[in-house]
């Protein structure tokens, strides 16, 4: 699943745009390296996100089948990494 629709379906981001938006600024890592709008995430991959004033690590431990997630399931599909 391409990034920017994995974090809007896992209830990372409220939209689809939001997402793209961080990408294409570079503040979304896979990895430890820039992701693309286009990049793939796998289960196991790292995604981190810069905020202005913090960094959020997150584990992808399944890839979503449907296009949206329900929050409360938000657990089955990654763990916020301290």
């Amino acid at each position: 699943m391409r990034i920017d629709k994995f974090l809007n379906s896992v209830n990372i981001t409220k939209r689809r745009s939001v997402a793209q938006d961080m990408i294409s600024n570079g503040v979304v890592l896979i990895n430890g390296t820039v992701a693309k709008s286009s990049k793939k995430v796998e289960v196991g991959s790292i995604v981190t996100i810069n905020y202005l004033n913090e960094a959020k690590k997150y584990e992808v431990l399944q890839i979503p089948t449907t296009k949206s997630t329900p929050k409360s399931l938000q657990d089955q599909y990654i763990k916020e990494i301290a």
